[in-house]
């Protein structure tokens, strides 16, 4: 079994910065796509942000030059650095992995709450 634990959420003022954070643990051979998602109250969940095993990374349009996703695969780890903050990005945060551990399946993390107000 393979479990993902994230990290970084928290209250900010517009404008400012956060840093998510989500680490895997468990039976894993390697992890392929790592990606970030989001869901605000009311909506369905959005992709945001997902990075590949070459280090490619494709974002949605609304966090473009603003949210940066990363990997550390020592660590089967993703972050997401997200600066310049809105109101909009107010959301539960999931990470979600695929990996490799006999078979490929894909694992969610509990999800960290931003909210971004003044």
């Amino acid at each position: 079994q393979v479990q993902l634990v994230e990290s970084g959420g928290g209250v900010v003022q517009p404008g400012g910065s956060l840093r998510l954070s989500c680490t895997a643990s468990g039976r894993i051979f390697s992890i392929n796509r790592m990606a970030w998602y989001r869901q605000a109250p009311g909506k369905q969940r959005e992709l945001v942000a997902i990075i590949f095993t070459d280090g490619s990374a494709n974002y949605v349009e609304p966090v473009k030059g603003r949210f940066t996703i990363s990997r550390d695969n020592a660590k089967n780890s993703v972050y997401l650095q997200m600066n310049s903050l809105k109101p909009e990005d107010t959301a539960v945060y999931y990470c979600n992995m695929f990996v490799h551990s006999g078979s490929v399946t894909s694992y969610w993390g509990q999800g960290t709450q931003v909210t971004v107000s003044s």
